[in-house]
């Protein structure tokens, strides 16, 4: 089984940068040290209350200071973006990792994105279509004649093309149903998302099947899931020090609309008790290790990135966690 580190570069406001930045690249070269796959980094713009560094940036710098991880934005928000941007600037990362991108991509849910980008979230589904076909066509094909809603392809040609050929491995991140099947459709794998309960993956999971039996595939040989994590000598520890920074994390994720795309249940709108409940990974690293094997066996993921570090939180802390997972808890689950 893989495992990943999501990097979310989301710092209070008043924090320096540059010295969060550097925090950021030295967890991302502690990650490759300790044998970590992949460094995924999302996406956002207008994060207020975040001060919020960009994902293509960022792992152009992990490239370099750690080139043997795969590289995930997870994800692009299409819709946002001109295909031949996307198709261009991926297809550099991907020569400047050598090979290692993976390509992750989503629609978005904030109205405050959609309005600055011209565009809404009732044009999304369309729109994030269009650019991901395109993109592919980009990759594949030496010039490309395409009209859709919002650009005009006229033998438009993809500069710089990815080292994996055809294309890196597209992975779409979806919390909902009509996503879910979109990633079936269109996708190598769906990127489970972090936020969902597990019960709702569960149906989703059927939802997920069913999508890639009527599109002739087969379940993929690599199937990512993303997961909040935290080890502590108990679970009692473990929630007392992750508690105020991942419940400040979604307090934002509330007020930002998250979970009015989410399935119905899966609301934030709750105390942090109930919120984690069946959502994160609490827990000693013998109790961490079975809620992990518990999600290998039920869902067969190979590969789970996770969110140690939140928010507020101190570096030194995020380290020690990325320390314990890599020490006590990957050789366990790899084991059985």
């Amino acid at each position: 089984m893989r495992f990943g580190l999501i990097i979310r570069g989301q710092y209070p406001q008043g924090d320096d940068m540059r010295e969060r930045l550097r925090e950021d690249l030295e967890a991302a070269r502690r990650a490759e040290a300790l044998g970590y796959d992949c460094v995924a980094k999302g996406s956002h713009y207008s994060s207020h209350p975040f001060q919020y560094i960009q994902q293509i940036p960022y792992l152009c710098q992990v490239a370099l200071v750690a080139p043997k991880l795969r590289l995930i934005p997870g994800v692009v928000l299409l819709p946002l973006h001109s295909p031949l941007h996307v198709a261009e600037e991926l297809a550099s990362l991907d020569v400047m990792s050598d090979g290692k991108l993976v390509f992750g991509a989503g629609i978005g849910y904030r109205e405050v994105e959609f309005q600055a980008f011209g565009t809404t979230q009732k044009a999304s589904g369309r729109r994030f279509e269009e650019c991901l076909t395109a993109v592919k066509r980009l990759w594949s094909e030496d010039f490309v004649t395409m009209e859709a809603s919002y650009f005009k392809l006229e033998h438009a040609n993809c500069t710089v093309l990815p080292v994996q050929r055809p294309m890196p491995p597209v992975w779409i991140g979806a919390n909902a149903d009509v996503g879910i099947r979109r990633a079936a459709r269109m996708a190598d794998a769906w990127f489970i998302n972090p936020h969902n309960k597990i019960d709702t993956i569960a149906t989703q999971m059927e939802v997920y099947k069913r999508a890639l039996d009527a599109a002739g595939k087969p379940m993929p040989a690599e199937l990512p899931m993303a997961r909040e994590v935290f080890v502590a000598a108990n679970r009692a520890e473990a929630i007392r020090l992750a508690r105020p920074y991942l419940e400040a994390k979604y307090d934002a994720y509330r007020d930002w609309g998250q979970d009015k795309v989410m399935p119905r249940g899966d609301a934030f709108s709750m105390d942090f008790e109930d919120l984690m409940q069946d959502r994160f990974l609490f827990g000693s690293p013998a109790e961490v290790t079975e809620q992990i094997l518990t999600l290998r066996q039920r869902f067969g993921i190979t590969t789970l990135i996770l969110g140690i570090h939140w928010v507020g939180m101190p570096a030194s802390l995020a380290m020690d966690q990325m320390q314990l997972l890599a020490e006590e808890v990957f050789p366990a689950v790899n084991a059985a």
